[in-house]
């Protein structure tokens, strides 16, 4: 071997190093934990903030947020007893995960957990409300309890499907609302 393909070993070697060490780098941010995932396996360890290494290409992560975070539900369609179809415009719910929760919440629930136990559930719960009611108490007489109501309901499941995930004080908030 000459000196020169040597040195072409030698920096494709190096490229290759360098390729797989850059893809086995990750940041994990301030306010976030990363469930790791080996062959579609949830790892039983999260990390904190701060640079980590994994296997490149058999390891792949998720950053949950553990900070509070605000989620937004939009168009959420209200069916009053009555029949008629009332559209709440959006409800903003702020949360927070608690880092001792992390893992079983992602087990459970995948590391979008909030599309199952907050989207879905404040249609599920702002429905069996609408439907209880009719226009006249959903739209004038009780349209200031919805959101009270509805953090109720949420946070008492949440309690038994999700310990550790929490709605924030006073926070379950209704805007707007159409015919």
């Amino acid at each position: 071997m000459t000196m020169a393909q040597a040195g072409a070993v030698v920096a494709a070697a190096t490229g290759v190093l360098v390729f797989f060490l850059y893809s086995s780098i990750h940041k994990v941010e301030e306010g976030h934990l990363a469930v790791y995932y080996r062959g579609g396996a949830l790892l039983t360890s999260p990390s904190g903030p701060g640079y980590h290494i994994m296997l490149p290409f058999i390891t792949t992560f998720k950053s949950v947020q553990t900070t509070l975070q605000t989620d937004e539900v939009k168009n959420v369609p209200c069916g009053t007893s009555g029949g008629v179809m009332i559209y709440i415009d959006r409800i903003e719910v702020v949360n927070k995960l608690a880092p001792y929760a992390v893992y079983d919440i992602v087990r459970n629930y995948t590391a979008d957990y909030d599309k199952t136990l907050i989207f879905n559930k404040i249609h599920h719960e702002l429905n069996q409300f609408c439907s209880a009611h009719t226009l006249q108490e959903v739209y004038i007489e009780l349209f200031d309890q919805i959101d009270e109501n509805l953090k109720l309901a949420l946070q008492k499941d949440l309690n038994v499907m999700a310990p550790g995930l929490t709605i924030q004080g006073k926070t379950c908030r209704i805007e707007k609302r159409t015919l």
